[in-house]
């Protein structure tokens, strides 16, 4: 799975403009962020990544991809901090964070590491 890092001009109408390259293309956002930085950008997490990479590319958006490690933790206190002191404790750095959904008794997440290899090993995946 990737999250897009879309990078659009600080004014109205950019997250209009991206949300109907993505519809008009039959594609459903999953996750959805917005920064408001020296580069604003919205991010996104797609259930069709091909189609998102088309359908940005063809309505000329510069943007960037990154793998997601995707998780499934317990909906509980505390499950998000056994992941976050795993990866800090090998130097790792987390860049972005989604909740993807929820289910029974579950929290589906999406995360972008410095090093996807790295954080991988340090959960065990």
């Amino acid at each position: 799975m990737k999250q897009f890092e879309i990078f659009i001009k600080n004014r109205p109408g950019e997250l209009a403009r991206v949300a109907e390259a993505l519809a008009a293309n039959g594609i459903n956002i999953v996750a959805i962020a917005s920064e408001r930085t020296r580069k604003p950008m919205i991010k996104i997490v797609t259930n069709d990544e091909q189609s998102t990479q088309s359908a940005l590319s063809n309505g000329k958006f510069k943007f960037e991809e990154h793998e997601l490690i995707v998780l499934e933790l317990s909906d509980s206190p505390g499950e998000l901090v056994k992941i976050a002191r795993k990866l800090a404790n090998r130097g790792l750095n987390v860049e972005s964070i989604h909740i993807l959904g929820r289910q029974d008794e579950y929290t589906r997440i999406g995360i972008v590491v410095d090093n996807i290899e790295k954080a991988k090993d340090a959960l065990r995946l």
